[in-house]
C-alpha cells in the first residue's frame, strides 16, 4: 500500500475529565481536516459507550472558532466514560467500526482507555481489517507509563499550587491546623505539586503525605504537633490514596469505622472521592482527640474541583495537549504503527518536550506495574514531605503561580 488507508475516523474520551482534555480532542480535528483520506471524523458520545449505541458527533466540518472556544473549554466535549470494556464489549465495538468503514480509531483517556485501545486493536488485526489505534493520554493522576508525564496534571497541579498559596495565607492569618485531601489514587503527583506553594521558608505544605509511603495515624499526630510547636501553625497535604503499613487504603478503613458503605467503581476500584471527605473528617478528628493544645482544626476535601477548574490552566499543558492530539493523527498515517502518544522531555538548559509513539503493550501491560508513581528520590526519608528537588519535574509543566506580598519583621524605633 502506497499511502494512508481511505476510510472513516471515531475520535472518543474517556475517564475523569481535564482542564485541556478538549485541547487534545481539537488536535485531532484540526489534524484530521487537513487530510482527504479520512472521509468522516465521528465524536463518539460518551466515549465507548457512544460507539455501541452508534452515537456520533459529525466533527470534520466544525468552523475553526467553535473549536477554538471548545479547545478552552475544560472537561469532556464529547462527553466520557468509566465502562471498562472487556472482549465482548470490544467485540461490539469492533462491529461498529466495520459498519461504519471506520480505519482510525482515535481514544483520548488513561490507563483503562488504553487497554481498551489495545484489545480492539487485536481483535481488528485478527479479523486482518485495516485498522490503526492511536491511544492519546490524559490523566490528572499522571500515573501513565512510560510517558514523561500526562497532559491534564500540569493544569491539575496549578490548580493545587494556587489553593495551596491561598490555605497558606488563610492559615497565616488565622493559625491552626488545616488538612487538604487531593486525588491521585495510588500515585502522588497531584498532592506532591502542593509544595509548589512553598514562596517563604515557613510557608505551607509543612508536611505532605504520599500514597507511595505507609501512613501511621500516631505518626501523624506527632508530625503535625512538631510543626505546630515551630511555627504556632501546620498545613498538610494528604493524598486520597494514603495506605497503612499493610498496604490497605485508609479511605477504606475509614469508611468501615464509621460504618458507611464501600463503593466501587465499573472498574472494581474503590471510590476515593467517595470516602475522602470521611478521610479528611477522620483526621481532623484524630488531631482534636489527642492534640488539646492544638485549639483550631480544620479540613477539606478538593475533589472534582482539581480536573476542570474554568480559569485556572497550564499554558504549557494545554499546548502539550494540543500536541499530543495532533500527533495522533501524524502518527496513524503509517500503515504498520499502532500505539499510544508518549511526551518526551529533551535535553535542554530550559524545559523542552518532544513525542514518541510507544506500543499499546507498554502502556496497558498484562502485568503489573499497571501505573506509575512518584519515584522515592522525591520523597524524604521520614515519608511526611516530598523534597525541593521534586520543583524541577513539575515546575515547568505548570508555569507561573500567583505572587504574594509579605511586611518585614521591623520593629518599630
Amino acid at each position: 500500500m502506497t499511502g494512508p488507508r481511505t476510510g472513516n475516523a471515531v475520535v472518543g474520551q474517556a475517564g475523569g475529565p481535564t482542564a485541556v482534555i478538549n485541547q487534545s480532542l481539537v488536535g485531532i480535528i484540526q489534524e484530521v481536516q487537513k487530510y482527504n483520506h479520512i472521509g468522516r471524523l465521528l465524536g463518539a458520545r460518551h466515549g465507548v459507550r457512544g460507539i455501541i449505541n452508534e452515537q456520533f458527533y459529525d466533527l470534520k466540518r466544525q468552523p475553526t472558532n467553535m473549536l477554538e472556544l471548545v479547545a478552552q473549554t475544560p472537561a469532556a466535549a464529547l462527553g466520557a466514560t468509566r465502562d471498562k470494556p472487556d472482549e465482548e464489549y470490544c467485540e461490539r465495538i469492533f462491529k461498529v467500526f466495520t459498519k461504519f468503514d471506520v480505519r482510525y480509531f482515535f481514544y483520548i483517556g488513561g490507563n483503562d482507555s488504553a487497554q481498551t485501545a489495545r484489545i480492539v486493536n487485536r481483535i481488528a488485526a485478527d479479523a486482518k481489517y485495516e485498522l490503526r489505534v492511536i491511544h492519546v493520554p490524559k490523566t490528572i493522576d499522571n500515573d501513565l507509563l512510560v510517558t514523561d508525564h500526562c497532559p491534564g496534571y500540569g493544569s491539575a497541579a496549578k490548580f493545587v499550587a494556587s489553593a495551596f498559596i491561598g490555605d497558606n495565607l488563610d492559615n497565616r492569618a488565622l493559625q491552626g491546623v488545616k488538612i487538604n485531601i487531593l486525588m491521585g489514587r495510588n500515585a502522588g503527583f497531584l498532592t506532591a505539586a502542593s509544595i509548589l506553594a512553598r514562596q517563604r521558608p515557613d510557608d505551607g505544605p509543612h508536611l505532605v503525605y504520599l500514597p507511595e509511603r505507609p501512613f501511621n495515624i500516631d505518626k501523624f499526630v506527632s508530625d503535625v504537633e512538631a510543626v505546630y510547636d515551630r511555627y504556632g501553625r501546620c498545613v498538610v497535604a494528604v493524598s486520597e490514596g494514603i495506605v497503612d503499613e499493610a498496604g490497605e487504603l485508609w479511605a477504606k478503613k475509614v469508611s468501615i469505622l464509621k460504618s458507611d458503605s464501600v463503593q466501587k467503581d465499573p472498574h472494581g476500584n474503590i471510590e476515593l472521592s467517595a470516602g475522602a471527605g470521611s478521610l479528611a473528617d477522620y483526621l481532623a478528628g484524630a488531631l482534636r482527640a489527642k492534640c488539646k493544645s492544638i485549639k483550631r482544626v480544620r479540613a477539606d476535601t478538593f475533589g472534582y474541583l482539581q480536573r476542570s477548574f474554568p480559569g485556572v490552566y497550564s499554558e504549557v499543558d494545554a499546548w502539550e495537549a494540543r500536541l499530543v492530539g495532533q500527533m495522533a493523527v501524524s502518527y496513524s498515517l503509517d500503515a504498520d504503527q499502532d500505539g499510544s502518544v508518549a511526551l518526551v522531555r529533551l535535553p535542554s538548559t530550559t524545559y523542552t518536550v518532544g513525542t514518541k509513539l510507544v506500543p499499546l503493550a507498554e502502556v496497558a501491560p498484562d502485568k503489573p506495574p499497571f501505573t506509575t508513581v512518584v519515584p522515592d528520590e522525591y520523597i524524604n526519608e521520614a515519608g511526611n514531605n516530598v523534597l525541593n528537588s521534586f520543583r524541577e519535574y513539575v515546575g515547568p509543566l505548570v508555569g507561573d503561580l500567583p505572587k504574594v506580598g509579605w511586611f518585614e519583621q521591623i520593629s518599630p524605633s
